[in-house]
């Protein structure tokens, strides 16, 4: 279903790039494994994983992304309708082999993920040369977070990857307005106790979000709402993901991370910004680029009244268009 076209501009006219797919699946495969965080917004685990002499497969993909959700990718260069039906298979079986995933988190050099895995939405991702109608349509009934990615190579020097369609679980819609928590498992208890993750290295310790929320004033309250619901709205294919220190908006990879900090009287968002782009302002933005694996939301803006949102508001657009 995707008609995506691209050109290059030769002496003003515009001349139509012929894509195709690649010669074999595996070049594919190789080539976003290797460039999977920039490419997918998730951290390679392995590859070619088995799933044992029983059930006889091997998943193409592993992977995590920032928010801690497991993530299966499987490859098809070109249209084929079992990728899905193979995917479903695969998550199943991650689901039923829970202990499996943690002892390949453990082993690798995403390892500080080990007891931060949320287990509520385990992610698939597709990713073909196209998806019928029929596809897209049999995904929206199946309750998983499901991305269709349809790819197109431009004989060797270019590749577009575009989002067809992304289903997400009730736990995770922009329509669920307040979904489950999603605690880690395992002693670890905040998300973002190490600077090696992907969202910013935080002070922020206590209570779950929610509670935090709950014991806000009603002024400070009434700001994260209206950060919440333009979040919420910001446009097609953001899903809203409730974590246990923070509220994540994402897409592919996250775009606004969203904190409150009642005895602060503030709330805080991590954007996906380039700090360079902005013109910082002392207590109200900041350059979060000080730990060692440089975050995605690099961006913090500070929120403690109501003259601040227009300012926040504008800094969220950046971020979903940067997404």
């Amino acid at each position: 279903m995707s008609d995506l076209k691209l050109f290059r501009i030769d002496g003003g006219a515009a001349v139509e790039l012929q894509g195709s797919h690649v010669p074999l699946e595996k070049h594919l495969q190789n080539l976003v494994e290797s460039n999977m965080e920039v490419m997918l917004g998730v951290h390679f685990l392995a590859s070619e994983h088995s799933t044992g002499p029983r059930h006889r497969g091997r998943i193409d993909s592993l992977g995590i992304d920032e928010n801690g959700s497991p993530v299966i990718v499987e490859y098809k260069r070109t249209r084929n309708h079992n990728v899905i039906n193979q995917g479903l298979f695969y998550l199943q079986w991650l689901l039923d082999h829970r202990a499996d995933f943690q002892q390949v988190v453990r082993e690798s050099a995403h390892h500080h993920f080990t007891y931060l895995i949320d287990w509520s939405a385990p992610r698939l991702i597709c990713v073909a040369t196209d998806f019928s109608r029929y596809d897209i349509e049999a995904v929206q009934l199946i309750d998983r977070a499901i991305d269709l990615i349809s790819y197109r190579d431009f004989s060797g020097q270019l590749l577009s990857l575009e989002l067809v369609h992304s289903n997400a679980t009730d736990s995770t819609t922009t329509a669920a307005r307040r979904p489950t928590l999603a605690v880690p498992r395992g002693p670890a208890e905040d998300e973002e106790s190490g600077e090696d993750i992907s969202v910013a290295e935080d002070s922020d310790t206590g209570p779950p979000i929610l509670e935090k929320l709950e014991q806000a004033s009603p002024q400070l309250r009434e700001l994260f709402e209206a950060l919440d619901e333009y979040c919420v709205f910001l446009g097609n294919g953001v899903n809203r993901k409730v974590l246990k220190r923070y509220i994540a908006f994402y897409r592919r990879w996250n775009l606004v991370v969203l904190k409150i900090r009642p005895n602060e009287r503030k709330i805080v968002l991590h954007l996906k910004v380039n700090p360079d782009t902005v013109e910082l302002k002392s207590g109200f933005t900041r350059d979060l680029r000080t730990t060692e694996r440089q975050p995605a939301v690099a961006l913090e803006v500070t929120v403690r009244r109501i003259e601040d949102l227009k300012p926040a508001y504008e800094l969220i657009d950046r971020a979903y268009d940067n997404g």
